[in-house]
């Protein structure tokens, strides 16, 4: 006696599950073909960093090297006062941010109770403008004023940079503040800045760490700024990165290890905070 199989229930399900591991997979795929050149390049410079300048001048390239060499790193750090120049980051970045987070949490909390939207749209204006064209004035006003080669000249000129990013993240964040809170503050008797102190900031510390990770980042990588109103006392990392090109001859092994010094602070700070970033800047673009 023929059996006979029943037929396939629900075939809807099979075709859904279908597209959801096709799209997965597209996923997946796109996101692989945008980051492949990214981490090519990232592998590159940890391979001329552990090369002899013999195998990073060779033709064809030599990508894997023979054997692991430290000497680029030691030659970096040996011939140049690098620890010196990761404490002049450090001092500037801090300093910048805190600086920014300081006028810029005010900032961003009057603009989002008040509804200057005008003045949002000025801070992003201010975002987009080339850094660039602050240059020159900057240059002659602090040589007017004597303080070429000083922390304090970096610390005002990167928090510019950072400011306008931090403003425009921490509006959001306290646009999502129900104005009912605030008012009921104002109703128990504290005044306007008890309300932004006591009600306002703690309800977007997640927009201040967010805020802060990124205008330091800014800070860290920044390089026009710090190469023409830097000294010798106050030197950061990409500039003293710069320094060590020749029109001679250009040594890719130690200027690529010293890129990865440079670059490798950054890379963990952004690996361990990424998820905090997302979930910030998510929780910022969250209205109603």
């Amino acid at each position: 006696m023929a059996v006979m199989c029943p037929p396939a229930q629900y075939p809807g399900l099979h075709v859904a599950h279908l597209k959801e591991a096709l799209a997965r997979v597209g996923f997946w795929a796109l996101v692989l073909a945008l980051m492949a050149w990214t981490a090519f390049i990232f592998f590159w410079m940890v391979s001329l960093s552990l090369k002899t300048d013999v195998e990073n001048t060779a033709y064809p390239p030599v990508f894997i090297p023979g054997h692991l060499n430290l000497s680029n790193y030691v030659e970096v750090f040996q011939k140049n006062p690098f620890l010196q120049y990761m404490l002049n980051s450090m001092i500037v970045g801090v300093g910048s941010t805190g600086l920014a987070l300081v006028l810029g949490a005010p900032a961003a909390y009057g603009i989002a109770r008040w509804r200057r939207y005008g003045m949002a749209m000025a801070v992003l204006v201010a975002r987009l403008m080339p850094g660039i064209s602050f240059l020159i004035p900057w240059f002659i006003l602090f040589r007017i004023l004597g303080l070429s080669d000083s922390y304090l000249t970096l610390i005002l000129t990167h928090m510019v940079v950072g400011l306008p990013a931090v403003v425009w993240i921490l509006i959001g964040f306290f646009e999502d503040i129900h104005p009912e809170l605030l008012e009921a503050a104002l109703v128990d008797g504290c005044g306007p800045y008890g309300t932004f102190l006591r009600i306002a900031l703690p309800l977007t510390l997640p927009g201040l760490a967010v805020s802060a990770i990124l205008a330091f980042i800014f800070s860290w990588n920044n390089f026009v700024f710090s190469v023409i109103l830097a000294g010798p006392h106050t030197r950061p990392l990409p500039v003293a990165v710069f320094n060590m090109m020749s029109f001679e001859h250009v040594v890719w092994g130690p200027l690529a290890a010293a890129g990865l010094t440079v670059t490798l602070p950054v890379l963990v700070l952004t690996l361990l905070v990424q998820r905090y970033i997302a979930v910030g800047l998510g929780a910022g673009g969250i209205k109603g």
